[in-house]
């Protein structure tokens, strides 16, 4: 019988870590995350792109060795809308536009990452 109510102890504990790890992730994408007003375009971590999510925009980045990504800004949205890298996984991540949010492509060392305009330092690292 102690077996059985251990079992049982183990399932409210994943339940209940699973329900505050839910809530927290809530809390950060609502209460956390600033809206961005930029987003730069890098490639081998040079600037490319500087580009603001305010204005629709269409933009083709060629990669690192070629390649290309096509990156899309709409409606206050920026997404990887097409790309000739072999996996895509940059086309599939989404839309962006929460401050710190970034889209990678590995092949072409290209990085789109939303950035808000007001340019504080949160820290120094030496």
């Amino acid at each position: 019988m102690s077996e059985k109510k251990n079992w049982k102890n183990d399932l409210i504990l994943v339940g209940v870590l699973l329900a505050v790890s839910v809530l927290a992730f809530v809390i950060i994408n609502m209460f956390v995350k600033k809206p961005g007003d930029k987003v730069i375009v890098k490639v081998d971590g040079k600037v490319v792109h500087e580009l603001s999510l305010s204005q629709d925009t269409e933009v083709i980045v060629e990669g690192y060795q070629g390649g290309y990504n096509e990156i899309i800004i709409e409606y206050g949205y920026a997404k990887v809308n097409s790309a000739d890298c072999p996996d895509e996984l940059c086309v599939h991540s989404g839309t962006i536009d929460k401050s710190g949010e970034t889209i990678v492509c590995l092949p072409h060392r290209v990085v789109v990452e939303v950035i808000s305009g007001n340019n504080e330092i949160d820290a120094e690292v030496r």
